[in-house]
Order: C-alpha cells, then sequence, then structure tokens
C-alpha cells in the first residue's frame, strides 16, 4: 500500500459492498456483519473509490461536482479514516 495519499488509489477492500437504502434515503457500506450507514456525502465519496482515480483525482472530481465545498480540507481525512478502519484498501 502506498504510504503517500497522491499515490494511493482507494478502492472498497473485497468484503465491502456501497448499497443505498430507499428506506432510509442514505448509503450504506454493507461489511460481512455489520452495516456503516454513511452520512451526508460520504457514499458519493466512496462510490469515488473504484481502485482507478487517486486521492487529488477525487478530491477534483468533487470539487467540481460540488463547488465551493471544503472538499480538498476533509476528503482525505475521510478516505484515510476508511483506510484505518481496513474499509478501502
Amino acid at each position: 500500500m502506498p504510504q503517500s495519499t497522491d499515490e494511493w488509489c482507494p478502492a472498497l477492500a473485497p468484503a465491502l459492498m456501497l448499497r443505498h437504502d430507499p428506506v432510509r434515503g442514505t448509503d450504506l457500506l454493507v461489511l460481512p456483519e455489520r452495516v456503516v450507514v454513511l452520512k451526508g456525502h460520504g457514499g458519493t465519496v466512496v462510490g469515488l473509490c473504484d481502485g482507478t482515480r487517486t486521492v487529488h483525482g477525487i478530491v477534483g472530481e468533487l470539487a467540481e461536482r460540488f463547488p465551493g465545498a471544503p472538499v480538498a480540507g476533509t476528503v482525505p481525512a475521510f478516505l484515510d479514516s476508511l483506510r484505518q478502519e481496513g474499509w478501502l484498501k
């Protein structure tokens, strides 16, 4: 795993799935024995983690989708926290 977020192309860990729950109106990370509710635009961020985009690329795409949002300051830390949980590789 690259040490630098500049080189890292995050992807969901193999046992996880991203699903939308229409009843709750939110996105979920479905783990083998657990479900994590993603708040705000968390599902949008995780949905871009396909293993082909770098963190910088994800931030750039989100900045285009959500002009004025503080994505450069929040998204890398969010992705790193998911990696620390073992949910992103």
